[in-house]
């Protein structure tokens, strides 16, 4: 059972390693790629760790010591992982509001509007919501 449980979560490392990678790069759309490979590694891993705790066997020796090893590097990698996804969706956002704010028509500076000028109305504000 451990060994499966090791198994799952040097899968999901690697997924995390490489979505990472991308994020670092800031390859978006290859990170978005790669995200439905971390999503599978981490239902798997959670699938893993729920058999392991069913079986209840407390891990000894050089298996305690990989498991340990392991849960250090999924913590860093995922610490890792959430700070890469908050900077790419913080510059995504910047993106679609600089695109916005350009879109949007711009009401002429005072004293040079021709007579009878109304500037049009303002759209809505809308706002975009997405899980990663």
């Amino acid at each position: 059972m451990m060994d499966s449980l090791i198994l799952a979560g040097q899968r999901l490392a690697e997924a995390l390693r490489a979505e990472n990678e991308a994020l670092a790069a800031l390859d978006l759309p290859r990170a978005a790629v790669l995200a439905t490979g971390k999503i599978a590694a981490s239902d798997a891993f959670a699938a893993a760790f729920a058999a392991q705790a069913k079986h209840g066997a407390a891990p000894a020796g050089p298996v305690r010591e990989a498991a340990e090893i392991l849960t250090r590097r999924l913590d860093e990698l995922g610490r890792e992982n959430r700070r890469l996804l908050e900077r790419a969706v913080a510059l995504q956002s910047r993106v679609i509001e600089t695109i916005a704010g350009a879109a949007l028509p711009r009401a002429p500076e005072q004293g040079y509007a021709p007579a009878g000028y109304r500037a049009p109305p303002r759209p809505p504000a809308i706002a975009l919501s997405a899980q990663i």
